[in-house]
Parts: structure tokens; C-alpha cells; sequence
């Protein structure tokens, strides 16, 4: 239910902020990662992978277009997708973890997951802690910092690629002024980056490569040379022990 609200939310002027950051964010990420199928995890209602050209664009969820799904247990084989896209799912999920583990296990090696959230280290932050209890999404939601999602990435296996912050006007509910404070938009990924209302991470899943091991017969090799006889200078030769 939260995430239908949310859904309705970005309809407003303050969510339309928002979004259209993060869509342009995400146009210019996703259209750089290749593959064969991509999957959005959520927001049903937008089609966030706009960008991307990849043949099977998969909408997914538990009102997404093409299949019906809990964020946590996805109807794909293991290690069969190229891009997962989970816009605020991390925020209205109650198993986070198990989400992400899930991504985890449905993506091909090298495979991409790329996560908005809003940020708690912001403007937008200190709104949803003063909010009422049984606010509305998105203040329902939970908020995690970018650098706690890093790190359960990085426990995951995955690599980041890359992190960006936008969206440094207070939440206000008028474009007008919204409008006005522009400026702090400006001003912002320059003098507090990590300070936006919400945030875009790309990750990448690294697997460790096989140890090679060395065949026996290297080995053998390897010990006769240094038993080879060695020249004295009186012509003789000797063995080295």
C-alpha cells in the first residue's frame, strides 16, 4: 500500500521534483549498461528504464505490468538477468535484506542493480523525522543513508560504480516555490553533495575468478632444474643438494 502511495505521491508537485531528477539521472545511467534483459523492480507506474536498450525490458512487482511479484522472491532463474532497477524498494520493503539478496542471486555475473532512496542525511531527512506517526509515504518510509546501502552491497559481493546525490531544495509543496529555491540546487552538488533529498548508486556483481592451479608436472620441472649439475672450474661437475 505504501508504494502505491508513493506512486500517487510523485504525481504531486513535490514529488515531481523529485522524479524528474531521478529520471534523468537514471536515463543517463542505464542507457550505458548492455545485456539482454532488464527488469524494474516497483513504480509500476513509470517506465524508469526508458533509456535502456536492452531487447527484454521486464516491468515486475507487486503491481508491475508484466508479472506479479513480493519484491523478495523474483520469478527468474539464477544468474539470468543483465539490470535490476529498484526505485524506492529498499524504503518500503520489510525484508531490505532479503531483497537485495535476491537481486543478488538472479543477476549474471557483471550484471547491474541500480538503486534510488532518499537520503536521511537531508532537508527531506529532517522533514520525516518531525512527521507525524502514520504520516504518508514517502515520510512512512525508511529511510537509509547511501553509505549503509553501499556496504550492503559490498558484503553482497557487488562493486560500486557510482553514487550521485540531487535535489537540495527544502520540501516545500508549491512549484513556485520550489522554483525559488532553485539556487540551493545549484549551489549544492558543489558545496554539500551528499547532502540531496535522494540518491542514485549503480552496483556491479563481481565474482572471484577460480585459483589456477599449477599441474604436477611444473612441479617436477621446476625441482630437476635445480638439481642440474653445476660446471666446476676444474672441468668437473657436481650436484646441487
Amino acid at each position: 500500500m505504501s508504494i502505491l502511495r508513493l506512486e500517487e505521491w510523485l504525481q504531486t508537485p513535490q514529488g515531481r521534483y523529485l522524479l524528474d531528477w531521478e529520471q534523468d539521472g537514471l536515463d543517463r545511467l542505464v542507457a550505458d549498461i548492455f545485456g539482454y534483459h532488464a527488469v524494474q523492480l516497483g513504480l509500476s507506474g513509470f517506465d524508469l528504464l526508458r533509456a535502456n536498450r536492452m531487447p527484454r525490458r521486464i516491468d515486475c512487482g507487486p503491481q508491475g505490468r508484466d508479472l506479479r511479484c513480493t519484491e523478495y522472491e523474483l520469478p527468474f532463474a539464477t544468474g539470468s538477468l543483465d539490470l535490476v532497477l529498484l526505485p524506492h524498494v529498499l524504503e518500503f520493503s520489510a525484508h531490505p535484506h532479503r531483497v537485495l539478496r535476491e537481486v543478488e542471486r538472479v543477476l549474471v555475473p557483471e550484471g547491474s542493480v541500480v538503486i534510488s532512496g532518499f537520503n536521511p542525511l537531508s532537508l527531506w531527512g529532517l522533514r520525516r523525522l518531525i512527521a507525524r506517526r502514520g504520516a504518508e509515504a514517502p515520510w512512512s518510509g525508511h529511510y537509509r543513508s547511501a553509505m549503509r546501502i553501499r556496504d550492503w552491497l559490498n558484503l553482497l559481493g557487488f562493486e560500486i560504480q557510482e553514487s550521485r546525490f540531487g535535489c537540495y531544495a527544502p520540501p516545500l509543496r508549491t512549484p513556485q516555490w520550489l522554483e525559488r529555491w532553485g539556487c540551493l540546487d545549484r549551489a549544492g552538488s558543489r558545496w554539500w553533495p551528499v547532502l540531496g533529498a535522494g540518491y542514485l548508486l549503480h552496483g556491479v556483481k563481481r565474482v572471484q575468478g577460480m585459483r589456477l592451479i599449477t599441474p604436477h608436472w611444473r612441479g617436477r620441472k621446476a625441482a630437476a632444474k635445480r638439481l642440474s649439475p653445476v660446471a666446476q672450474r676444474d672441468g668437473s661437475t657436481r650436484n646441487m643438494q
